[in-house]
């Protein structure tokens, strides 16, 4: 069965940078594997993509102690698996299509809390960014290496910030 006419889920992502330009990460509750991610989620009807961001960062790890370093210009896109688009969005969407923003982090490590009220993560870490794509679940590997290419110039700016 194709879902290749099942529209895109429209969402946003973090790359959220700390002092020494590494990269935020988790891993999922609801996953089995390694996986790692970056805070993401969708945007509610009516909501701006960059207060989108900052409310799925509440609420995914606990702080929105961050500032606005970049976003990208248009809005990029991953298919999920055949298999798992019955399982994801009651089989509403194909995938997402995200904006995304570079944020340098303005909190201390203890201000990341991810035992929120719905808590979606196991565990966290800082990453350096080229880790990034292998950190990620397969399907989402070409999605990570293209903010690598464009986000991640950022790291060597904000680690010779003073």
């Amino acid at each position: 069965m194709s879902v290749r006419h099942l529209p895109y889920r429209p969402g946003v992502g973090i790359m959220l940078f700390n002092a020494g330009g590494r990269v935020l990460v988790a891993r999922r509750i609801d996953m089995v594997s390694e996986a790692w991610q970056m805070p993401q989620g969708g945007i509610d009807k009516g909501e701006a993509p960059l207060d989108a961001a900052f409310r799925e960062m509440e609420e995914e790890i606990g702080t929105a102690k961050a500032e606005l370093l970049a976003e990208t210009e248009d809005w990029l896109n991953y298919d999920l698996p055949d298999d798992l688009v019955p399982i994801l969005w009651k089989g509403r969407f194909r995938g997402q299509t995200q904006k995304w923003f570079a944020l340098r982090f303005t909190g201390t490590d203890a201000d990341i809390d991810i035992e929120t009220k719905k808590p979606e993560f196991l565990d966290w870490k800082w990453a350096e960014v080229d880790a990034l794509p292998d950190l990620i679940v397969p399907f989402k590997r070409d999605l990570y290496a293209e903010l690598v290419r464009r986000f991640g110039p950022l790291a060597e700016t904000i680690r010779g910030a003073p």
